[in-house]
């Protein structure tokens, strides 16, 4: 088997010159990992119209259109479900995406973020029909949806859909794998019974997978010093007979190099280590106050703009590493410069638009107590 074609580059997390700017992506540093990429014989990037506040798109046109052949690269963009009022949009959102990055077809084309309320608005401005027509119009090679929600729904999706796809794009990795809210598994197996390639995002779960506890990452060193935990979360998934890409959301040079070595020097995933995973997965579970992947999508629900997943971060890294009350400062600072955790007005708006199913507004009540209780400066 090629594991090597399965490697994909995702266009959510790029480096940035400034770290509280999504916008403000290094052009220079993402142009150098998609020479490195590209000449290690990778192809595929991966991108959303919403990602990096819509300067995704026009930073990969600058680093691979503009410097590549077409046929040099595959690129795989996304209806924006969330911002559909009517059955014109999806015209509207796919030629600014076209124009953003400079092409005149995508490799990949998915109907974006398919949970319960995202799943009504695309049926209602007939989103499905429309990638359809894309395919046969030769707009998009293949069409699929990236999905964020539990078996059932997927189910009944399917059921009512697949016939019509090529793909399903899952979050999928060891911590979600047997995770009852998320049901990697479960889903996994659906797409296997319907015959469709599954494409795997948030193999680490947004960075969750590699901020460990000392425990939990002495018991990786013991395993194989020499291999990362990313790595092990990236044989985990690619190892899987019907995933057909795993994409890895880079900002540092480091991490394309660490994938790069993981995929040239690909050893599928042995059962014992299997099992090591899924045991460490449980182990990690019991130390997450908050399993936010930082996707960033309940930013666009929030009236107030509160940093949500900032917030959420310094709560699992404060769990992890409670001795430290650096991140009790970083929490104080980051309500100063931003919007304060505790005015959030628990419109639960942002609900909905969450991928793991956190009642968002119950865990930043719960984080601000935390911050409250035995607060030192002097550790």
């Amino acid at each position: 088997m090629d594991y090597k074609s399965k490697f994909g580059f995702g266009c959510m997390r790029l480096p940035l010159t400034n770290p509280n700017d999504p916008t403000s992506i290094d052009q220079e540093l993402f142009n150098e990992m998609v020479d490195i990429y590209m000449e290690k014989g990778f192809n595929y990037f991966d991108t959303s119209f919403a990602y990096h506040n819509g300067t995704s798109e026009t930073a990969m046109r600058k680093a691979i259109v503009e410097r590549y052949p077409r046929e040099s690269y595959q690129i795989c963009d996304k209806m924006p479900t969330w911002a559909l009022t009517s059955e014109e949009d999806n015209d509207k959102f796919v030629n600014t995406m076209l124009e953003r990055l400079g092409i005149d077809y995508f490799d990949v084309f998915f109907v974006h973020n398919i949970n319960v309320p995202w799943l009504k608005l695309a049926e209602e401005h007939n989103s499905f029909e429309y990638v359809k027509n894309m395919k046969e119009k030769g707009i998009a090679k293949k069409i699929g949806i990236s999905f964020h929600d539990n078996a059932e729904l997927l189910e009944k999706f399917l059921d009512k859909y697949a016939d019509i796809l090529d793909i399903v794009q899952l979050e999928l990795n060891y911590l979600d794998w047997e995770d009852p809210a998320i049901e990697a598994h479960k889903c996994y197996d659906l797409c296997v019974k319907h015959e469709l390639d599954v494409y795997v995002m948030e193999p680490l779960k947004g960075g969750v997978i590699v901020n460990q506890p000392d425990s939990i990452k002495d018991d990786f060193k013991e395993l194989n010093p020499d291999k990362s935990i990313a790595s092990y979360a990236m044989r985990f998934c690619a190892s899987l007979e019907h995933v057909k890409m795993v994409l890895s959301g880079m900002s540092k040079m480091e991490d394309l190099l660490d994938n790069i070595d993981t995929f040239e020097n690909f050893e599928p995933l042995t059962e014992s280590e299997n099992e090591f995973l899924l045991y460490e997965a449980e182990k990690l579970r019991e130390n997450l106050a908050v399993p936010c992947s930082e996707c960033g999508y309940c930013l666009k629900a929030c009236p107030l703009e509160i940093p949500i997943p900032e917030y959420f971060r310094l709560y699992n890294h404060h769990k992890v590493q409670e001795q430290s009350n650096i991140y009790r400062l970083y929490y104080d600072k980051l309500g100063e410069e931003k919007v304060p955790a505790s005015d959030c007005t628990k419109c639960e708006t942002c609900i909905d638009y969450c991928t793991q199913k956190i009642n968002i507004p119950e865990e930043l009540e719960n984080l601000c107590e935390h911050f409250k209780e035995g607060f030192s400066p002097y550790g």
